[in-house]
Parts: structure tokens; sequence; C-alpha cells
């Protein structure tokens, strides 16, 4: 288990700086208007994946309100899809900035309204460690936040699942979404499930199902720590629950090495009806 080290960037104006590059990452598909320039590519980020200019254009974006950041005199290291790890300082502070500028870039790149910026800060290496999270879903304009032990807010409204817990399972979602991952799940939910939905946003998922949208979430295939690092703190301070199989609980590290199949869950119960649904459904290890 990860020690949590105090750090003074953790009392820095985060959600300040999350929402001015919500506000400026909405410039960026302005400028970008159509799916032909958006899906432009400009190379491959850190995290592995074909980097788009929106991809680019989104990241610069962060990256300036992180500069700014440390030159008022924090200091940190950023976890970031594009660019990898970016130390601010020394390399001394234990805070960690996990930053996803557009998780959904596919929809983005379609013009499909589910995408959204996805920012955490943690006080050490782990999704345990994680003590502040943010999503703003562009196609709808809401705002996620939570705090670790402060709960989690849907545009400053609090999100509870103790009164939103059901029987079964009615909308679940999925995401990693190809239909080779997606085929053995979807056998393996036959019975378990009333419906299922999938957005193309593991970020805007997890939120989901912090809001009672969604009663679960899954991951066909493996996701990243940028993926789900805001996320997964907004589900467990609405009082649901998530596992990173392969981790367990909430162990999984940050780095961008890291990767592993997701589940949440209102309850324990369906979290590990989610669990063995995966685990059954004999997917590959990536």
């Amino acid at each position: 288990m990860s020690t949590k080290i105090t750090d003074n960037a953790l009392e820095a104006d985060w959600l300040g700086l999350c929402r001015r590059s919500a506000e400026r990452l909405q410039n960026v598909f302005a400028k970008y208007p159509s799916t032909a320039d958006r899906q432009v590519g400009i190379g491959r980020g850190a995290g592995g994946d074909q980097t788009l200019v929106i991809d680019d254009g989104a990241e610069d974006v962060v990256f300036a309100e992180l500069d700014r950041l440390h030159a008022e005199g924090y200091e940190f290291t950023v976890i970031s899809e594009e660019r990898g790890l970016v130390e601010y300082g020394g390399g001394e502070s234990a805070v960690r900035v996990v930053v996803d500028p557009i998780d959904g870039s596919l929809n983005a790149k379609r013009l499909l309204p589910t995408y959204s910026l996805s920012i955490a800060v943690a006080s050490g290496d782990t999704m345990e460690d994680v003590e502040f999270a943010f999503v703003h879903e562009f196609g709808t304009g809401e705002e996620f936040v939570a705090r670790r032990g402060g709960g989690a807010t849907q545009d400053g409204r609090p999100l509870a699942l103790e009164g939103a817990r059901g029987s079964t399972l009615e909308v679940v979602g999925l995401e990693s979404a190809r239909p080779e991952w997606l085929l053995p799940v979807v056998e393996e939910l036959v019975g378990k499930v009333y419906r299922l939905r999938v957005i193309g946003s593991i970020a805007v998922s997890l939120c989901y199902v912090a809001a009672a949208r969604f009663d679960a979430m899954a991951t066909a295939n493996v996701c990243r720590s940028v993926d789900a690092a805001a996320g997964q703190l907004l589900v467990r301070e609405a009082g649901g629950f998530v596992s990173f199989l392969g981790h367990g609980g909430v162990e999984a590290p940050l780095d961008l090495d890291a990767r592993y199949r997701l589940v949440a869950a209102r309850t324990p119960e369906e979290l590990d009806v989610l669990a063995r649904v995966l685990t059954s459904a004999g997917l590959p290890a990536d």
C-alpha cells in the first residue's frame, strides 16, 4: 500500500486550473470544426496511441495552465497521455497530476458529443492516492468534481448512490468497444444485465456510474491511468465501488506502463458480477 505524502502542490487551485482548461479547449475544437480537420495525425504519444491535431492542441492548453501553476512556485509531476512523464521542479514532489486532455478522442474526431477533459491530482503513485478529480463532459457541458473524503458533485450538486441502489443491473456501460473484445463479454452478460450502453469515454462512463445513470460499467479491453484516475475517485466519493483487475481494489499504479481492466458499480455484489464476467470471458491480457 502506498504512503500518502503531503505536498504544498495539493493546496493549489486545481479546480480553477481545470475550469480554465475546459473553457480554452472549446477554442481548440472550434479551430478544427470538421472530422477531416480533426483526424490529421502528427505521430504517436507516450501512451502509444495515434496523436491527432486536436489531441496536441488540447494538451498544449492544459500544459499552459500547468506552466502557469509551476510559475507560482508549485512542484509536481505530470502523467500525460501524449507527453508522458513531465517533471515540474526537481522531481522530489510526491504529487502526481494525471491528464487526459480528450478522453473519447475518437468521438471528438467524429464530432460525436461524448468526450471529456479528465484531470486527477494524487498525493502518491496509485489510484488510492488520488485526492482531487475533475471531468468536464463537452457534449452536455457538465462538470464532475470529487475530493478525497469530501464527496462528489455534478455541476455543484452532491452525488450520492445510497438512495439509487437497485436490485438488478438495468443499465451497464461497456468501454473499449472493438467487436472482438465486446463479443465474449456480452455473451457472459446474457441473463445478468437488462441493457448495455457504449458511449466511447471511460471517464464519462465512470461519471455516469457516480451519477446513477449507469448501474455499473466495465472495460472490455485494458485501460490506462489517464483514462480512469479522475472517474474512479468520483465513483468512490459518490459511494460506489471500483476495482482494477489484476491489481485489486484501488491499488493500481498511475504510471503510463500500467494496463488493467476496470469495473465500477453501485455495490460490491454488482462489482463482483462484472469482475467474474470479465474473468470468464477469456480476454487476452492486452
